[in-house]
């Protein structure tokens, strides 16, 4: 397999509308990494432009030590994965497999070989006589992927290819590409527009908006030390809460006021915060280190929303500035309009400049070995 380096890579379509903006990655080889943003944000541009789909407008993309900006795609020995899978509906699974094979003129021997390896590993050994319109969502996301594989790429890319298929089969899907990664030990770039399957899919996380580069690393990284205010409400479902709080110093110690609530400060957070003695910031705490408290004594809140999901209930509430989600047991129960109040695990709190939305913590853009 192949390890793939952009370098301060762009693309800038017809009328100076910049897609992608001096993006800067490296994706190790047999890594697994998930480019994920919202909608136009450069993330399947960027894969594009790896592929040969899409032509650079500057900097530089690398294959294997191959520089392979004026490669063309069929010769960059990489094999892509759509979106609508993109099969030919005349020809039958097997012939839809075979096809990029046959074109290279591999011997049938090793063209029935490949085939055949790769519907086993898939699971689709019944299937290699039907027409794709006989075959769910899932068989035929199930051929697009085994005709990837059969051409033995350095890098598999896919192209958000689970967004057509229904909520339990995206699961199902997911759990199959990660085993497929596992037993492949294949270099994979994977672009989708859902957080869930950036999280639970890829070694790594380009998270990217407006044709920007936010942050790179993993994704217990990324949800733990986000670098700014849109990372940490990107990762992470529920997103993480904010409020506006202003720092005060009170008897040499800071004090957070919310307006109707104060919180102190982690020690290890109020270093960070002295510069903002007197000022406003953004206070991020997640769903899960909000947790109800009993006593009433916490952070005051009114419920407008419940939602039960079993396990647990997420709890919408407003606050003075803001409205805000908790992670509650199912046991309790609560009616909308109800004061109740929370108990923030500050230790666990992010903190972000109001008007730079940067993180007033300490935090790599790209997660170092020693950034943990």
């Amino acid at each position: 397999m192949a390890k793939v380096i952009l370098k301060d890579v762009t693309k800038i379509y017809d009328g100076d509308v910049k897609a992608v903006d001096s993006a800067n990655i490296v994706i190790e080889d047999k890594e697994f990494v998930v480019f994920v943003g919202p909608s136009g944000c450069g993330k399947s541009t960027t894969l594009r432009m790896v592929a040969g789909l899409e032509d650079i407008s500057g900097g530089e993309i690398s294959i294997d030590g191959q520089v392979v900006n004026d490669v063309p795609p069929k010769d960059r020995n990489i094999a892509m994965v759509f979106q609508n899978y993109a099969l030919y509906p005349h020809m039958s699974v097997y012939d839809n497999m075979a096809f990029g094979l046959k074109i290279r003129k591999l011997p049938k021997a090793e063209i029935d070989q490949r085939v055949r390896e790769a519907a086993k590993i898939l699971d689709i050994e019944k299937y290699l006589d039907r027409k794709p319109k006989q075959l769910s969502g899932g068989q035929r996301q199930r051929v697009a992927v085994g005709r990837a594989i059969v051409r033995n790429p350095k890098v598999f890319l896919f192209d958000e290819p689970l967004s057509n298929l229904d909520a339990k089969l995206r699961v199902q899907m997911r759990a199959e590409i990660i085993d497929l990664h596992q037993r492949l030990q294949a270099t994979m770039i994977y672009v989708t527009h859902d957080q869930v399957e950036a999280m639970t899919m890829g070694d790594k996380i380009v998270v990217m908006k407006d044709g920007l580069v936010q942050q790179i690393g993993s994704p217990l990284y990324l949800y733990n030390h986000p670098i700014n205010k849109f990372v940490a409400g990107f990762i992470g479902s529920p997103p993480m809460n904010f409020v506006t709080v202003k720092v005060l110093e009170e008897g040499g110690k800071l004090v957070l006021d919310e307006g109707s609530s104060r919180m102190t400060p982690s020690a290890e957070h109020a270093p960070s915060l002295k510069a903002f003695v007197g000022k406003e910031v953004v206070l991020g705490l997640r769903p899960e280190d909000l947790p109800y408290d009993e006593t009433g004594a916490g952070f005051k809140t009114t419920i407008s929303v419940v939602e039960p999901l079993g396990a647990e209930i997420h709890l919408w509430a407003k606050t003075n500035s803001s409205q805000i989600v908790s992670k509650v047991p199912p046991h309790h129960s609560f009616k909308i309009g109800e004061t109740v109040c929370f108990a923030p695990v500050m230790e666990k709190a992010r903190y972000f400049d109001p008007v730079s939305e940067r993180s007033i913590l300490p935090v790599a853009e790209v997660e170092g070995p020693s950034s943990n």
